[in-house]
């Protein structure tokens, strides 16, 4: 907040600062101190961190997700993303929990737990053994996962994962994204984001033309 905030504040978009934590009480004390500041719109909390006592995601048990969310909302006016983590066996279940607790919306997907293996033979290419996969190749659960917390949820659904061209966009917003996050391809395209933008105006406009054509 001290060095990169000035800079970012100059940027002609709205910020949205993600935070994480391992207790209730770590994420609490950010989202506090990252709320106060003029500069930010809103906060996303990156629940796919480990709960230092049982070791699993923070947002794959739905009951103690609700209860990091609820110790969290009172700290802060600004709109609250929970950024829900695939690696759970129910993420309809985890984002009803968000939703319960006062979530203004939700994010997914986060990585998938994935590992490589070092091309040497000596093991696993990380040194904690596993990491997040994205990219294209998450694309698919993306959106089976965007689909059922849609169908469970009535709050705004930013989707992500994957995505590379419009129709990727177009893919998830049908499946239920009210907003398309463009994460991966950034990196081998930094112009990624504006231009997948225009070309999901192209894809709906080419959709609704067909579609009025069948009308007619």
């Amino acid at each position: 907040m001290k060095d990169d905030l000035p800079h970012l504040a100059r940027l002609p978009v709205p910020l949205i600062t993600n935070v994480m934590g391992s207790t209730a009480e770590e994420f609490a004390e950010l989202v506090e101190a990252v709320g106060a500041r003029d500069e930010i719109a809103a906060v996303e909390l990156n629940v796919s961190c480990p709960n230092v006592k049982t070791g699993l995601d923070i947002g794959a048990v739905p009951a103690e997700l609700e209860r990091v969310v609820a110790a969290v909302r009172p700290r802060s006016s600004k709109p609250i993303v929970v950024k829900l983590t695939p690696n759970t066996s129910d993420v309809a279940a985890c984002a009803r929990a968000a939703e319960a607790a006062g979530a203004d919306a939700v994010s997914l997907i986060n990585t998938l737990r994935a590992m490589a293996m070092h091309p040497s033979g000596d093991g696993p290419w990380l040194g904690a053994r596993t990491g997040g996969l994205s990219g294209p190749a998450i694309r698919a659960v993306a959106l089976a996962q965007v689909a059922a917390v849609a169908a469970a949820i009535d709050l705004p659904i930013v989707g992500m994962g994957g995505v590379a061209t419009g129709n990727h966009a177009r893919d998830l917003r049908e499946a239920g994204a009210t907003l398309v996050a463009v994460g991966t391809e950034s990196f081998r395209d930094p112009a990624a984001g504006a231009r997948i933008a225009g070309e999901l105006v192209v894809v709906e406009n080419a959709c609704k033309t067909a579609q009025d054509r069948q009308l007619a």
